[in-house]
């Protein structure tokens, strides 16, 4: 069902300016209700016959990419959003070099047929978000200089694969050198403050912070104290973010760390391990207070304006893997099971021997797969995470 909240004869009451929140909800509830139907219906079927076409999303996504071309030009000499990214394999889109796996194959399987950089089979977290706003992805920093102008239009990627708040295990930009490159791009003129009037950060962080505590530290005993600091750290970049001119600020939850293959597969995939999304989960709990906090500094807590936006992608995540079907399609049979792994232990997905033979195996269909690989969700995985998303991104949405 279409988002009824924003037909004109409901959006009238606000001058359509904004869509009926209300009535949004009932067709998201009545989606919900289709969608569990038809499960039920491809169960008792030995063939996947029945298929939801999300409207709801497809109507939301145009309504944004519209409004985005009918203020083009109004604000400096681009007239798009622009979407600025930091953090780290979650969002990155080619910013490691040639030697980082997400440049081999079978990465870029699905999209865009080949490896692009980005640590998936095809499209990640970034390009949904940036499709939610009607803007193709943006360029990777790394490849500023070689980039025409109009390839600037939409923002810069300063996500790099493998990095945290802090230091970690890969030596690649943290989130504080992430963002002196942001200073400096600005202080460049390459985005003046008129292009910022229109401009959303994305930052996904903090996983690989948690994988070197525990490398380094070998136990989660003094991992609350850790993340207290982690978080504090993590607020401040929030804030310089918004300090530097942007206009709303999007920071993630830490996915579920006890459901990733690398551990799960210990088990034979059969279970998150409790301990680990425990520990995820404080530090969401600690995470949201901070995002809570600044918006109070800024006065407008609570708004639909706020400056700076939770997303819950631990809730989206396990949403996701509780699912049995993707897209209203096969029964997903183990979404705990990544789609490419390594022959043995000694191999990861993408591995190759020394006379180039492959050591790795890759499903028959990674739609029907929630992991990629040991860390990385599918396309279809992401898909998943970035539509339960959209109600956070629809409030970005209404204050433009």
């Amino acid at each position: 069902m279409e988002p009824m909240g924003c037909l004109p004869r409901l959006a009238v009451f606000s001058s359509y300016k904004n869509c009926n929140e209300s009535w949004n909800s009932v067709s998201k509830f009545h989606n919900q209700i289709l969608q569990q139907e038809l499960q039920n219906l491809n169960n008792a079927s030995n063939n996947s016959v029945f298929v939801t076409l999300d409207l709801y999303s497809a109507f939301m996504s145009a309504l944004t990419r519209q409004a985005n071309n009918s203020v083009k030009g109004q604000h400096g000499h681009y007239g798009s959003v622009k979407l600025f990214v930091f953090g780290d394999s979650y969002v990155d889109t080619g910013n490691l070099g040639k030697f980082s796996p997400s440049w081999k194959e079978p990465y870029g399987l699905s999209f865009p047929g080949k490896p692009s950089g980005q640590f998936s089979d095809g499209r990640i977290l970034t390009d949904y978000i940036a499709s939610y706003f009607g803007i193709k992805s943006p360029v990777p920093f790394e490849r500023r200089n070689i980039t025409r102008k109009s390839g600037l239009e939409y923002g810069m990627n300063f996500a790099y694969g493998g990095t945290g708040v802090f230091k970690t295990l890969v030596d690649q930009p943290n989130m504080t050198i992430q963002i002196d490159h942001f200073q400096e791009i600005l202080d460049k003129n390459i985005y003046t403050k008129q292009d910022l009037n229109k401009s959303v950060a994305l930052v996904s962080v903090a996983g690989n912070d948690y994988t070197t505590f525990i490398a380094k530290n070998g136990s989660l005993q003094y991992m609350p104290d850790f993340t207290k600091k982690l978080v504090k750290q993590l607020a401040m970049d929030l804030k310089r973010i918004k300090g530097l001119g942007v206009e709303n600020v999007l920071v993630t939850a830490v996915e579920p760390l006890g459901c990733y293959p690398a551990l799960t597969a210990k088990n034979s995939y059969q279970k998150c391990i409790e301990i680990f999304n425990s520990a995820a989960q404080f530090h969401n709990l600690q995470l949201k207070d901070a995002v809570n906090k600044l918006n109070t500094d800024t006065n407008i807590h609570n708004s639909t304006a706020s400056s700076f936006i939770f997303l819950n992608v631990y809730g989206s995540f396990m949403s996701a893997l509780n699912k049995k079907h993707f897209k209203g399609k096969l029964e997903v049979k183990n979404p705990l099971e990544p789609c490419c792994v390594g022959l043995d232990d000694k191999y990861s997905c993408g591995s190759v021997d020394d006379k180039g033979v492959k050591k790795y195996s890759v499903c028959e269909n990674p739609e029907l797969s929630f992991f990629w690989d040991n860390v990385h969700p599918t396309q279809s995985g992401w898909h998943a995470v970035s539509s339960s998303l959209n109600s956070s991104l629809h409030r970005i949405y209404k204050s433009f």
